[in-house]
């Protein structure tokens, strides 16, 4: 428990109907008894005047005071709800200041919560999920992994781990015991599932990318299929400019967009002209550029002229899994059926916005595919999560080895460490001072 107690706005600045002013240490029943008259009951909303140390009225509130350990942070906390005007809240936060407590610096509440036991880090990342949750998908992963779903996964895992690390640590501590004779086997079963187990955790990275950065949507197609037509029509407004001249997207365009469950980061490109102009190249050099990292294709074609190909590098990125052919301007006449191709396709007028249902639905399925089963949870690993676990799975690989080629059972047992050494990274297990200041400091000041 931290000898200090903290302060800070935990709602943005700016006019609001309410703000909300947290405090969190040792002093909060001693702070709530001085400005209240007497601390609140625990865990019961008070409607009270606030007064400062100078016995001045600041406003109307509700107080709500926790007794540690069942609080947030594990430790006494008080949250003042009171106006929203910045005035008031700056106003209260101040006073609190200067009754003793510090202004709390970046995700200093979460790190206490951390540091308390009152969630693993894995949660307490799960927070900063879920205040930046821009997607419905993304807002129930966060959800679940706040409630220790990854640290549910992580403790099968490293439990599975333990026993096999026991035995064979028998083996080494007691090697003169009448114990049974070693058997390797079992040894490579368990070895093999935990692999098993930390492989399908490492498949949600990519996922986990998506859920917070959104899906890398790019259109591509010649100019003047309607690539910017379909953009437009998608977000809503004009974002970007049309004309019926040719070649009028130079640049890139990126528009974020909520589909259905999911976040796009909606991609228009410039065509890609058989016989580009000087200009033209630019723009076809950054089409080619974002279709190298794209998630999800949508393939504008004019349906009124023949199919054109494709530069063999765009090509070769398109699936049936991650492609769709848009045969756009259906509400002209002459159009033209698509020639045989593995890709799915739909009619569509960006135009008029014929079609554009079937077009959601089909993006909405496209994007789910991206998700790794996990049975019932979803699972949505982050960059660290994922070092830790390619550095799990290289000792794993390496003691399976060690075993298969009847190794030293010493230098097997170390392997084994490594690994869940590297588990213990992840629910925050292992003290690493340097690792908490970063992660931390990404939060918000008030989290």
């Amino acid at each position: 428990m931290s000898a200090e107690t903290i302060a800070a706005l935990a709602t943005p600045v700016g006019t609001a109907a309410l703000a909300v002013v947290r405090a969190s240490g040792p002093d909060c029943a001693r702070l709530a008894a001085a400005i209240f008259g007497k601390t609140p009951s625990p865990r019961i909303a008070t409607h009270a005047d606030y007064r400062d140390a100078a016995g001045q009225l600041l406003d109307d509130v509700v107080a709500t005071y926790y007794a540690g350990p069942r609080s947030y942070t594990g430790e006494d906390l008080l949250e003042i709800s009171c106006h929203g005007n910045p005035f008031i809240a700056q106003s209260i936060l101040q006073d609190l200041l200067n009754r003793g407590c510090r202004a709390a610096t970046a995700g200093e509440f979460s790190r206490r919560a951390f540091l308390n036991g009152r969630m693993d880090l894995s949660q307490a990342e799960a927070v900063m999920d879920l205040i930046h949750a821009r997607s419905q998908r993304a807002l129930a992963a966060a959800n679940q992994q706040l409630r220790g779903s990854l640290g549910r996964h992580l403790g099968e895992l490293t439990e599975g781990l333990l026993l096999v690390l026991a035995r064979i640590e028998a083996y080494i501590d007691f090697p003169d015991e009448d114990l049974p004779a070693e058997d390797r086997q079992i040894v490579l079963t368990e070895l093999d599932r935990v692999l098993r187990g930390t492989a399908r955790l490492l498949a949600t990275h990519h996922y986990g990318e998506l859920l917070r950065d959104g899906i890398k949507t790019i259109i591509i197609g010649e100019p003047n299929a309607g690539k910017s037509s379909l953009l437009n029509r998608l977000v809503g407004h004009d974002r970007a400019l049309v004309s019926p001249e040719p070649g009028t997207t130079r640049d890139f365009i990126e528009e974020r967009l909520i589909l259905g469950p999911h976040c796009l980061r909606l991609i228009d490109t410039a065509g890609l002209n058989p016989t580009p102009a000087a200009l033209e190249k630019l723009g076809m050099a950054k089409t080619l550029e974002r279709a190298a990292e794209a998630d999800l294709f949508l393939w504008v074609v004019d349906a009124t002229l023949p199919c054109p190909p494709l530069p063999a590098e765009v090509a070769a990125r398109l699936t049936p899994e991650n492609a769709l052919v848009l045969l756009n301007k259906s509400d002209l006449s002459g159009t033209r059926p698509l020639p045989s191709s593995a890709l799915p396709h739909l009619t569509i007028s960006a135009l008029t916005g014929d079609g554009l249902p079937s077009l959601t639905e089909h993006i909405t399925r496209l994007a789910d595919a991206f998700r790794q089963d996990q049975g019932e949870e979803i699972i949505a690993i982050n960059a660290r999560h994922a070092d830790a676990l390619r550095r799990a799975t290289e000792c794993l690989e390496t003691a399976r080895a060690k075993v298969s080629a009847q190794g030293p059972t010493e230098l097997l047992a170390s392997d084994l460490r490594g690994a869940l050494d590297a588990f213990g990274e992840i629910a925050g297990k292992i003290d690493n001072e340097r690792m908490l200041d970063h992660l931390f400091k990404t939060f918000c000041i008030g989290k």
